[in-house]
């Protein structure tokens, strides 16, 4: 069965649990797969967003490639502009990058933890808009402090910035402050609807009625013990999917139904076959969409 108009875009995650030499060997089956979109995450301890994205970018020639998500207090805002800035200029509309909370344990154990990420999102995303848009940015908040900050290099046009969150002020945040939201994998479409609500409140209250994207990751398991491999995973297995490219497709389809513009297939941490995996979302689930 095919599904008509069911999402704009089907994308995959490279987890970093793989070590960063195996990045281009996927990358390079996503691009000549024909995938949309591949995503990188900053999960402490293992590889850096930044590095990653504009390796993955290099390497390639027409695939996006998202960072979701970069975590806020461990980056001066000044520093992931400009690195933000660099990518856009260097390969235009091909990254995509999420800011969010971080892992509030992984920030205790580098020092980095506020105890407001709320605000910190808040005051961190609007200066980094500012700064993207090429203004010259003097600002005294709880967190983001700048003095006559101002990019020699702005992106050529502003670019979309997402943001990713679990809590219901978070998420509300995410309308308000970002284009997009980012949404983890234990989202299911009944929690999607919510969060939908939510954004659509905080997009309100901003006085925003340009498009929101929201991204939503789909854990997502097939061939040999995939069954196996979705149950074992703590965060994802109750709205993941195992199966093959009709059963994934039918779950993409149940999120967009509830709000989802973009999915993104995330691999379980011990998938076999990363590569194999890239080409299943491109070559088996993509034309059922």
């Amino acid at each position: 069965m095919v599904y008509e108009d069911l999402v704009t875009t089907l994308g995959a995650v490279f987890r970093p649990q793989l070590p960063p030499e195996r990045l281009r060997g996927v990358v390079e089956a996503a691009e000549e797969a024909g995938l949309e979109q591949l995503w990188v995450w900053e999960d402490c301890f293992l590889e850096g967003g930044i590095a990653t994205a504009s390796a993955a970018l290099a390497w390639t020639e027409r695939l996006k490639v998202g960072i979701g998500l970069l975590p806020v207090p461990l980056r001066n805002v000044a520093l992931a502009t400009m690195e933000t800035a660099t990518l856009h200029r260097m390969f235009p509309d091909r990254a995509l990058i999420g800011l969010g909370h971080g892992v509030q344990d992984w920030m205790g154990q580098v020092g980095a933890r506020a105890e407001s990420p709320v605000t910190l999102l808040r005051e961190y995303a609007v200066a980094m808009r500012s700064l993207l848009a090429g203004e010259r940015v003097t600002t005294e908040g709880r967190y983001v402090k700048l003095q006559d900050v101002a990019l020699d290099w702005p992106p050529q046009s502003v670019p979309p910035l997402y943001a990713g969150a679990t809590g219901p002020r978070s998420i509300r945040l995410c309308g308000e402050i970002a284009d997009g939201t980012i949404l983890t994998a234990a989202t299911t479409p009944e929690i999607l609807a919510k969060a939908r609500q939510l954004i659509d409140e905080g997009r309100a209250a901003a006085g925003k009625s340009d498009p929101h994207e929201i991204v939503v990751y789909l854990l997502t398991a097939t061939g040999e013990g995939a069954a196996e491999r979705i149950a074992a995973d703590n965060e994802g297995a109750k709205a993941g999917v195992a199966g093959n490219a009709e059963d994934v497709a039918a779950a993409v389809l149940r999120l967009a139904e509830a709000g989802a513009d973009t999915v993104v297939l995330q691999p379980t941490a011990d998938e076999p076959d990363p590569e194999g995996f890239v080409r299943f979302a491109a070559n088996g689930v993509k034309p059922l969409i």
